[in-house]
């Protein structure tokens, strides 16, 4: 019966020390990684001059990402959220993404919020916003962006400025 006894509580020392500890800290990132931008006409290269210089906005950008079991991410999606004010009322803004490179340059589009210049958001007052929710990204560039999210920049487009309006780096918040 000592034998017994001297068992169960070897198993029972044992099993505790297998539990999980619910208040250790997750070493795994989030399934649904957040950034922002602060959009301004003065980050665009070169700097928006003119009726356009007045507005600023800001993007977020939240990203649904599946992983696999070695923590590779293996499908990605997107949904923007882009608010802007201060423009001349009527701005179109006709195109709007996420370039990988330096802030200072104008490199290449990674990835594409598909607002198209045929699909104008037109800022009536020189204030407005809009959504576009999941867009599909390439699961290497969602991994880069969460590498190095400095590394990348957003920015918007208008009529008169076809070159960019507003841009800003991306900035991880969550």
């Amino acid at each position: 019966m000592k034998r017994l006894a001297c068992l169960a509580v070897a198993l029972a020392v044992g099993s505790f020390g297998c539990t999980k500890n619910s208040t250790s800290p997750s070493t795994t990132s989030p399934t649904k990684p957040t950034f922002t931008a602060d959009l301004r006409p003065a980050n665009e290269v070169p700097p928006v001059t003119g009726s356009e210089a007045s507005g600023s906005g800001t993007a977020t950008m939240t990203f649904d990402v599946t992983k696999d079991a070695a923590g590779n991410i293996t499908s990605s999606t997107v949904t923007f959220v882009v608010n802007l004010t201060g423009f001349p009322a009527g701005t179109p803004v006709n195109i709007a993404h996420i370039h990988e490179g330096a802030s200072t340059c104008a490199c290449p589009v990674v990835i594409s919020t598909t607002l198209a210049a045929s699909e104008n958001t037109t800022l009536a007052n020189g204030s407005g916003s809009f959504v576009k929710a999941g867009i599909t990204a390439d699961p290497a560039v969602t991994q880069r962006i969460l590498a190095n999210p400095a590394g990348f920049y957003f920015n918007v487009h208008s009529t008169l400025n076809p070159g960019g309006m507003a841009r800003g780096v991306l900035i991880k918040v969550q």
